[in-house]
């Protein structure tokens, strides 16, 4: 499979295929057509047969899709049958909000560690995970084989921060600081802007 022949908007839909066919291998459902998920999703039957057909359909005609199989599947493409490493930079609200949300280690995605810079919020613990000052950052990635840093800081401190991160070899990067990071071809980063989809919802608002 290529991924460069693969568009963004059909990687975006993959986690909300998985998200539906988990709610419905909970409840006991053994096998769907794509008709029966375009009406639960609301996207096109053709749509869905589209987008799985990037990574090999998985479909038998006149049966639909094993429901469990088609999940396991999408969770591989996502790498969710993979563990994941991660640090948090930033203890604020956020920063712990995240930190707090048990599902990621569900998913495979496990805190290591969460760095800030202020001497008020080292130490403390969120989830057993003391809080650590940022000057040990390059160590603790080097020293625990870290994938994903999240970013929770104001957008002042994020740009050196990637810098640092980039220079310590993390290949990916949750960016939720307002600023778009500049950073080489091989580190991805997925920028989370929390304002800008309000914005988009009071648009839709104003305008429904």
């Amino acid at each position: 499979m290529d991924n460069i022949n693969i568009s963004q908007a059909v990687i975006k839909r993959l986690p909300r295929y998985y998200r539906y066919l988990g709610e419905l291998k909970d409840e006991g459902v053994s096998r769907i057509s794509s008709r029966e998920l375009s009406l639960l999703m609301h996207v096109t039957a053709s749509q869905i047969r589209q987008d799985l057909n990037h990574f090999g359909g998985f479909g038998q005609q006149g049966y639909g899709y094993n429901v469990r199989n088609l999940y396991d599947e999408i969770g591989k493409i996502l790498g969710l049958d993979k563990n994941h490493k991660l640090v948090v930079i930033g203890a604020g609200h956020l920063g712990q909000a995240l930190s707090n949300y048990v599902n990621f280690e569900r998913r495979g995605f496990h805190i290591l560690g969460i760095f800030d810079k202020d001497p008020a919020l080292v130490g403390m613990k969120i989830r057993g995970v003391a809080v650590s000052p940022m000057e040990e950052l390059e160590d603790f990635i080097a020293g625990n084989d870290i994938d994903i840093a999240v970013l929770t800081i104001p957008k002042t401190s994020a740009v050196e921060v990637a810098e640092t991160l980039v220079r310590c070899n993390i290949k990916a990067i949750w960016n939720f600081a307002h600023v778009d990071l500049a950073v080489p071809d091989n580190v991805t980063v997925e920028n989370v802007h929390l304002s800008e989809s309000l914005m988009r919802l009071s648009y839709n608002l104003v305008r429904g």
